[in-house]
């Protein structure tokens, strides 16, 4: 999501998911070329309004360890937080700016991971936001991050 001028509104990607497991849910394909292979990721707008993302854990996503490598919880943390911030982002070009998030718990192959959250505050250019993903009901990474709206940009060729 980093307001390139070649690049397409991620928001313009927004597909819904007419059947299978994720029927009722939205994803971005060709959003953003880095989730698309993490992911996919999926979102869901709440009764209140609010975002709810998930997706299933798949090999592809677990660590030498066997359970889910911390890049991708940051990966999909990252997704979910400008889902999150979506209704203040407004048509505005935006990036990350700071991140914060612990590992408090683990994601095993098969299971759901989702999250929640909330804009703490939306001001002209930052927006602070606070998130929690959980896997079967279990906390597996609380976090806080900002992001800067910015203008869009050239990228060299």
């Amino acid at each position: 999501m980093d307001g390139t001028q070649e690049h397409q509104d991620y928001n313009s990607h927004r597909t819904l998911v007419t059947e299978g497991e994720w029927a009722g849910w939205s994803y971005y394909p060709g959003g953003d070329p880095y989730e698309d292979l993490a992911g996919p990721f999926y979102v869901r707008d709440q009764e209140d309004g609010t975002a709810l993302c998930a997706f299933r854990a798949e090999r592809k996503h677990l660590n030498g360890g066997g359970f889910m490598h911390g890049g991708c919880i940051m990966t999909f943390a990252d997704f979910c937080l400008f889902m999150i911030a979506r209704p203040v982002l407004a048509d505005s070009h935006s990036v990350t700016a700071t991140f914060n998030g612990e590992f408090v718990g683990s994601v095993y192959e098969g299971q759901i991971v989702e999250c929640t959250g909330e804009v703490v505050k939306a001001g002209r250019s930052m927006v602070f936001v606070r998130g929690l993903i959980t896997t079967g009901g279990e906390p597996v990474m609380p976090f806080s991050a900002v992001i800067k709206k910015v203008r869009p940009r050239n990228v060299p060729a």
